[in-house]
């Protein structure tokens, strides 16, 4: 099914909002906005490994929101100026506004979210399927679809959402958001 400019439009929008939803980004956009940074410095001074901030800052590169630019032996990044002079009603709001009847939003999605993450970690695991699938599907989001992943890098990115990475591997292989193959997990379909 081909997708109009409308709903495009709208995915992009969503899915800035959900880069931006995340609290290591943010406190990255703050640093970033202080001066240019390189990786390495941003990953001493959140304590973070290199690979994770390497991930967070290409999320933020996706979207626009900043830019690289090699210098010596770094890639040092900076905000760029204009996606940010975008206000919360550009993003939000639509041309049209009869899309808004077509929306349906997941209540009981939200709520489980609500229910088990605090400060964008996973509080416990819930006991039920059905709201484990949600916090699986919400995980599975962090991973780009097509991309191979060594075990090694699958746990770094889900160490921040909760500490017991290998449930968490083997719940989202045993319910289809990811494959594994010889130590190297993608992801399957398209999560949210």
């Amino acid at each position: 099914m081909k997708k109009n400019r409308a709903e495009e439009n709208l995915e992009a929008r969503a899915e800035l909002l959900k880069v931006l939803g995340h609290p290591v980004r943010l406190l990255m956009l703050n640093l970033l906005r202080a001066r240019p940074r390189h990786g390495e410095e941003l990953a001493a001074i959140l304590r973070l490994n290199q690979a994770t901030v390497s991930h967070h800052l290409s999320r933020l590169a996706d979207v626009g929101l900043v830019e690289s630019e090699r210098s010596q032996y770094y890639q040092t990044y900076s905000l760029k100026a204009a996606a940010l002079k975008r206000t919360l009603a550009d993003l939000v709001f639509l041309s049209q506004p009869d899309v808004s009847a077509e929306v349906k939003e997941d209540a009981y999605r939200a709520k489980v979210l609500k229910i088990f993450f605090r400060r964008g970690r996973i509080t416990r695991l819930p006991a039920q399927l059905k709201k484990r699938q949600v916090i699986l599907e919400k995980l599975a989001g962090e991973f780009e679809p097509g991309r191979n992943y060594p075990e090694r890098e699958v746990n770094q990115i889900l160490v921040e959402f909760h500490d017991d990475v290998a449930t968490l591997r083997r719940e989202l292989v045993g319910l289809r958001f990811m494959e594994r193959k010889r130590g190297i997990y993608r992801r399957v379909g398209a999560a949210q």
